[in-house]
């Protein structure tokens, strides 16, 4: 057993001590290696960059210890027990990180526990310690480790234990005086705890964090309704402004805007609050989708460089369409709040041109050099595994609706690869999905595969969602009526012809402010008006047509003229003034609507079964 030891020495320096201690170290001289990166969030993160001090002693001697690439140290041989003492800064307020305050305490093991090389399968404990002091004395701990049971403040300090080192850093902890509540999913206790200021209504949190974990339990055990884990932990970091998730096996660490969180006595679905829904469930669907459901190149990852897969389109972008599937499903939003947000989707990935350049299969490898670290030049370059998979994972649904008469779904899929893979403990091969796919829908997909996968072809929604008994149309952003031509009813009368609101035209960029309230160009699009007027990202405009205009006047500035004007631009790049002729162009981003349709009647049937509603 290697054994861990975590104390926050100083919480208001930041500092995490940490001990690792091996029984029988390597003869040759044990090296001990911290990850690079944390598995769910596919870029290297060189948390050894955090190490502020690192000591070796064995029998109350030192022992030598040199570190000899970025990421890995080596002891001399020693011929009794070995530990590692070191130190590590923890300042960074995210669910990838580790972060201690005088508030509270959070971190991942990926951050803060060496791997004794060598010893990556054996059983781990780890003693975690309150902070010194009077002050900590109501602190508790938040973790889905094994180890004490919690009570209504959380779980004890004291010692926890995981089967290996893998298991070890997937389960994130949380330490502090936060808010725990509880609720039953399928029999299985899933905990709910919140750090800092809040006001939420926890009753109505856990009501409808209850449906969301039930419906995807009874998903992919709809016989059972039995859930892969004896228990689930929300660690939620409320703050003042902030999203995001990171998966682990048995929790999920969240971070949120506090304005998100339901209050009580409202009964309304906020758009915040429908955002942190949709997270939670996305989060919470990866229990089996990337965790146990995991790509074959992830069964035993390194954990030192980078692990490649061109799946990420399914592990990710299926996620993401089920996220708020789930929602609608479980009767949390309703069928039309669901609609707006997926035209939101089909709206942000058919209007950049990046999709027409990389597929996802590409996009999903490259996810560590280009995802990750986009740039201003993102959407004209790349397209996102998340936003593409997921209208891939709608189109496939649809499809195979279709194909079987409604026999099959999607659903089916994830289900025959649960059973198939994650249930088995199996990594999925290359190709899987694409051939369980053709095998539930009963005919060969191969060429839809090809298409929007290791192609840059669009899903043909147009198409596929009529069968849903939902339409798709464009609005071009500005031109809200745009639809109502003409009354059907008396073509012939003038008088009734409703003219359409002008189209405003734009400048082909997205615009923001540089800090002082100018207009700087965030991103410039292709086949765009500014790129063709030799603006580029980066560039403050400062006067269009001779007017000073500033962030948040460039567009009520551009109503008033029309589509094909020139107009002179004077903008600076850097601290050169320039001064350029911009010919005005429709807008190139539009907006997605989907429409509920009542006919034909199977159409409306599939549709409720598509949405359970």
């Amino acid at each position: 057993m290697i054994r861990y030891r975590i104390i926050p020495v100083h919480p208001a320096a930041h500092l995490f001590e940490v001990t690792v201690t091996v029984d029988k170290p390597d003869e040759a001289g044990q090296r001990f290696i911290l990850p690079t990166w944390i598995p769910g969030s596919y870029m290297i993160r060189e948390f050894a960059r955090h190490i502020v001090s690192v000591t070796a002693t064995s029998v109350g001697q030192n022992v030598v210890c040199e570190k000899v690439n970025k990421c890995t140290w080596q002891c001399a041989p020693v011929k009794h027990s070995l530990s590692l003492i070191y130190t590590v800064y923890a300042w960074d307020l995210s669910v990838r990180g580790a972060h201690l305050d005088d508030t509270h305490g959070f971190f991942n093991g990926a951050n803060v526990f060496m791997l004794a090389e060598g010893f990556r399968g054996a059983a781990c404990a780890v003693e975690i310690h309150r902070p010194h002091g009077e002050r900590y004395a109501n602190w508790a701990i938040a973790t889905a480790l094994t180890g004490p049971p919690s009570d209504t403040a959380g779980r004890p300090f004291g010692t926890y234990h995981a089967a290996s080192y893998d298991e070890l850093i997937d389960h994130p902890v949380e330490m502090g005086t936060f808010t725990h509540v509880t609720f039953e999913a399928c029999g299985v206790a899933h905990h709910i705890a919140l750090t800092g200021k809040h006001r939420a209504d926890t009753t109505r949190l856990c009501g409808d964090l209850t449906k969301i974990c039930e419906t995807q339990i009874r998903l992919f055990e709809p016989s059972t309704a039995e859930a892969p884990m004896t228990e689930y932990w929300f660690l939620v970091m409320v703050v003042g402004d902030g999203f995001g998730g990171l998966e682990h096996r048995a929790s999920t660490a969240l971070i949120v805007s506090r304005d998100a969180l339901p209050l009580a006595n409202e009964s309304r679905v906020t758009i915040g609050y429908r955002k942190f829904l949709s997270l939670v469930s996305h989060e919470y669907f990866h229990t089996w989708n990337v965790k146990r459901i995991m790509p074959q190149r992830f069964i035993s990852h390194d954990l030192t460089t980078e692990n490649y897969t061109k799946q990420l389109w399914f592990f990710e972008g299926f996620t993401d369409y089920y996220d708020d599937l789930i929602l609608v499903r479980c009767g949390v939003i309703s069928a039309l709040e669901y609609l707006e947000i997926e035209a939101d989707c089909i709206g942000r990935v058919l209007t950049q041109a990046g999709r027409t350049k990389q597929s996802v299969a590409e996009s999903s490898f490259d996810a560590w050099i280009k995802y990750y670290r986009a740039d201003e030049n993102a959407p004209n370059s790349i397209v996102s595994y998340y936003q593409k998979g997921a209208l891939v994972g709608l189109a496939l649904d649809l499809i195979i609706r279709e194909k079987t008469r409604d026999h099959a779904s999607l659903d089916d899929v994830m289900r025959s690869l649960w059973v198939r893979f994650g249930k088995r403990g199996i990594g999925v091969p290359e190709g899987e999905i694409e051939r369980t796919a053709s095998e539930v829908a009963g005919t060969d997909l191969s060429a839809f595969f090809a298409d929007v996968i290791d192609g840059t072809r669009d899903p043909d929604l147009t198409t596929l969602l009529p069968t849903a008994g939902v339409t798709l149309s464009w609005r071009t952003n500005g031109a809200h009526n745009a639809h109502n031509t003409h009354n059907a009813h008396n073509t012939n009368n003038t008088r009734d012809i409703k003219t359409p609101e002008r189209t405003p035209p734009g400048i082909g960029a997205k615009i923001g402010s540089d800090g002082n309230g100018d207009a700087k160009l965030m991103q410039v699009f292709d086949g765009g008006a500014a790129m063709a007027a030799g603006l580029s990202a980066g560039d403050t405009i400062i006067a269009l047509d001779g007017l000073r205009v500033n962030a948040g006047s460039v567009e009520r500035r551009l109503k008033s003229y029309d589509i094909g004007d020139v107009l002179d631009v004077v903008a600076f790049r850097r601290d050169e003034m320039m001064q350029l002729k911009i010919t005005l162009l429709e807008p190139i981003i539009k907006t997605c609507v989907l429409t509920l349709t009542d006919t034909p009647a199977d159409a409306k049937l599939r549709r409720m079964n598509w949405l359970g509603r």
